[in-house]
């Protein structure tokens, strides 16, 4: 059995923790979970976490610092062998909007990971503002095109509509999907680039496209026009939703039905079992889920999602109070 974390870098990078690493990363979120008010979004809470998280194992903040500088060529990367609690973790959540306010054991190790990936942050539209939330399956959204769905999720950067959209995404899994079938899809627009034609991506580098807020953040209006291409054309930022981005002419619309069936073609599946942390970089990747069966009876699969802004000034004049929640 591996005493130190054994990390190997691939298309997709991974990181899996030795037994010596896990134990005290367990006993780091555990500590953490006790702290203070046990509430996630308290900031004195969130301070502490911020300080832990220089204390998680050298070779995790060594897997993340490597991540953060380059995300390779696929923009993701799981963390594995993380000790989450088994028999007594609760029956998955089934409400409407489900976070996780008080603090937990995975809570803590979300904002853990995430902390040491840069700051953590959320939106006030979108879940109440929680910094850690629930995804599972609700009854009555199954056909949806959200995270409490079970048909297929279109590929897309999250919330690309923003324009202080998340640099990362962190997804940890607390219960797998009991089928096996529920899988994240990934795609990155360093690989996909490479099966589309000059003349296809320069078109999608004009501003002349548009993309609807989810029904997380309750629809409305469509964000400015925008490039689905951005930065250098070398390496270039990805800014679409294949749901609810929209182009404006019909060369717009053509080069982005070339650029979709580019990236489903070099498109990963990471299918996440318990304990298994994946972030995936949202300027580089887009992402998406497979179909899957729904079941309601408490085992259903449930994952911690997380947003990380890696230039928390940025978005000041959006954070009340200099707080880690955006209006």
């Amino acid at each position: 059995m591996a005493t130190t974390a054994q990390a190997h870098m691939t298309r997709l990078l991974d990181i899996t923790l030795g037994e010596t690493e896990r134990e005290a990363f367990a006993r780091l979120a555990a500590a953490l979970a006790a702290t203070g008010s046990r509430q996630v979004d308290d900031l004195a809470w969130l301070a502490h976490a911020r300080t832990l998280s220089s204390s998680i194992p050298a070779a995790v903040r060594e897997a993340i610092r490597r991540f953060r500088h380059d995300p390779g060529p696929a923009g993701p990367m799981t963390v594995r062998n993380l000790r989450l609690p088994g028999a007594e973790l609760p029956a998955t959540p089934t409400e409407k909007g489900s976070v996780e306010r008080t603090a937990t054991v995975p809570a803590a190790v979300a904002v853990l990971l995430s902390l040491h990936l840069g700051e953590i942050a959320a939106f006030r539209e979108e879940k109440y503002g929680a910094l850690v939330q629930n995804v599972v399956p609700v009854p009555g959204q199954e056909a949806e095109q959200s995270n409490a769905g079970s048909i297929p999720l279109d590929l897309h950067v999250e919330n690309a509509f923003h324009p202080n959209r998340p640099d990362y995404v962190g997804l940890l899994c607390l219960r797998g999907d009991p089928s096996g079938r529920a899988g994240t899809l990934v795609s990155s627009i360093r690989e996909a680039m490479q099966l589309v034609s000059g003349e296809v991506l320069e078109e999608l580098r004009r501003p002349v496209f548009v993309t609807e807020p989810p029904p997380s953040f309750g629809g409305g209006d469509s964000a400015p026009v925008h490039a689905v291409l951005e930065g250098d054309p070398e390496d270039p930022n990805i800014r679409v939703d294949f749901h609810a981005t929209h182009a404006l002419d019909d060369t717009g619309k053509l080069a982005l039905e070339r650029l979709r069936d580019a990236f489903l073609d070099v498109a990963s599946e990471l299918v996440l079992q318990p304990g298994e942390m994946a972030f995936v970089d949202n300027r580089v990747a887009i992402h998406g889920r497979t179909a899957f069966t729904l079941r309601y009876d408490g085992r259903g699969r449930w994952l911690h999602r997380t947003f990380v802004h890696l230039d928390h000034r940025r978005t000041r004049i959006h954070r009340p109070g200099g707080g880690p929640v955006l209006s």
